[in-house]
This record gives structure tokens, C-alpha cells and sequence, in this order.
């Protein structure tokens, strides 16, 4: 095992990006490469408060730097959003495993992301995207509770457009003056009347908050998507990072060792499932 999945390499913050009120996106820059893969995960230590776990959400393409989106909930995350530019923290990894990438090829990919979920898949849209000929298609459903708490607004609303073969779409629980898009939970848009797919041999990629995961996965499951070719990001009570700590144990899985990028079909069956 890699010394770097126990000793945090020093990174300074060289750039820190407000997202929503309680979402912030940190560019950090380790004191050596930290090359990663779409779907694995690091652990972002403070120094004196303590370490937890996050998925960049940058190219894993370029491993000088990488940026990581975090939502503000709890004692770390708190202490990061005080941090500023040019303070050190320390990151151990990467760990965990990524998303299949290569079997995605030539095939047609749906990425439904919720609140601070799409991190992690942004990661993963980087890397399709700066190989968008190998697929058939992407296709991206987006949901937030209110326009305001939509991530990387420039970039979905704008920087994703690229025809046929990128097809972007949005929603927010709740409406706000000067937004036009749709109104409702992100279950409506995975209707047929919002998405035209292939369900029975594509690919769908989700993250977010449990309760969206499981109507989301039902509803992709409705629509045709097989068990085995729906991918769920899950990071939820992760700790060590290195399967030690137990808190992660979901059935006979550790999701920081043995995930957090499982198929449904490795998981449907646990009763623990869409717990928080």
C-alpha cells in the first residue's frame, strides 16, 4: 500500500471559489503530482482539527493540482470554509475505486447529479469530455433545490454545450425570479418527456443526496437501465479511507476500499442502502 494512503503530502490552497452560500471549490496545489482517477476519492487533512474524505471534482487528466468542491456540514468542513488562500493543508491518497471509464466506450452515458453531488461527476464529465468521441452520447440531469444552490452555474449553463453529442439539462425544486428553466424534482426530468435514451444498453452515472439516489434509481430502472450498468458514487460515513475504521461498512462492503464507485447490482440488495 502506498505510503501516501497514510502520511498527507503538504498542498497549499492557491485559489478558493464560492459556489453557493454554504459550497466553496478549493484549488490545491500538493508539493508533488497526485495523479487520481474519476470517481476516487482523497483525504484533505487540516492541520491541528482533524481529515475527511472528498472526491475532486478537476480533470484527472492533470495531477500538478486538483480542485475539490465542499459543502459546508460539519466540523472540518466548517474549519475549511475559514481557511484561506495560501494556507496549507495535507492530502492522503488518492484510494478507492473509479468509475469503469473504459467500458464506457462507445456507449451512451447519463449523469444525473443532485446539490453537491455533481463534484464528483464533474470530475468524470472532464474526463468524457476531453474524449467525447468515444461515446455515443452524454447526457447530463442536473438538480438543486433552488437556482441559487446550483454548482458550477458558468459551467452547466453555458461551457457544456456542444451539440448533439452533449445534451444538458436542469432543475430546481423551487423557482426564483429571472430563472426560466424547469421547475420540479430531478425524478420528473428522467421522464421520457424530458429524456429520450437508450436505456437498455447505456450507462447511467448518479451522486448525490441518498433520498435522490433511490428515486432517481428507481426511476432508471423504470426507464430500462439495466441493475449492472448503473454506476452510484456513495461516500457517505467514510473515515480512514483504507477500510480500518469500519464506519463505511455497507454489508460486505467497505464503500472507501472496496467502493465509493459501486453498480447497482453489487448493492441492491442491502437493506442499508439509501441510509444517510
Amino acid at each position: 500500500m502506498s505510503a501516501t494512503l497514510y502520511m498527507p503530502i503538504p498542498a497549499i490552497i492557491e485559489r478558493i471559489e464560492d459556489e453557493t452560500p454554504d459550497i466553496k471549490t478549493f484549488t490545491i496545489r500538493p508539493v508533488e503530482p497526485i495523479p487520481f482517477a474519476a470517481g476516487q476519492f482523497v483525504e484533505l487533512a487540516v492541520p491541528g482539527i482533524g481529515e475527511a474524505p472528498f472526491t475532486p471534482s478537476s480533470s484527472p487528466k492533470i495531477s500538478e493540482y486538483m480542485e475539490i468542491t465542499i459543502m459546508r456540514t460539519g466540523r472540518v468542513t466548517d474549519w475549511l470554509h475559514t481557511m484561506k488562500e495560501g494556507d496549507e493543508v495535507g492530502v492522503r491518497g488518492p484510494m478507492g475505486r473509479a468509475y469503469p471509464i473504459e467500458e464506457f466506450h462507445d456507449r451512451e452515458i447519463l449523469i444525473v447529479g443532485g446539490g453537491c453531488g455533481v463534484g464528483p461527476l464533474r470530475s468524470l464529465m472532464l474526463a468524457l469530455l476531453e474524449d467525447l468521441q468515444h461515446y455515443a452520447r452524454i447526457i447530463v440531469r442536473y438538480g438543486a433545490r433552488t437556482p441559487d444552490s446550483i454548482v458550477f452555474k458558468d459551467a452547466q449553463m453555458h461551457g457544456w454545450g456542444q451539440g448533439d453529442a452533449l445534451d444538458v439539462m436542469l432543475t430546481v425544486d423551487e423557482a426564483a425570479p429571472g430563472w426560466n428553466g424547469h421547475v420540479g424534482l430531478i425524478t420528473e426530468i428522467l421522464e421520457e418527456d424530458y429524456l429520450d435514451c437508450h436505456a437498455s444498453d447505456g450507462i447511467a452515472v448518479m451522486c448525490g443526496p441518498p433520498v435522490m439516489m433511490k428515486f432517481g434509481t428507481d426511476k432508471l430502472l423504470e426507464r430500462g437501465y439495466h441493475p449492472k450498468n448503473i454506476y452510484l458514487s456513495m461516500e457517505r460515513n467514510m473515515s480512514c479511507g483504507i477500510g480500518q475504521c469500519g464506519h463505511c461498512r455497507l454489508g460486505r462492503y467497505y464503500i472507501c476500499k472496496d467502493g465509493p464507485v459501486f453498480s447497482y447490482q453489487e448493492v441492491q440488495a442491502n437493506p442499508r442502502l439509501w441510509d444517510d
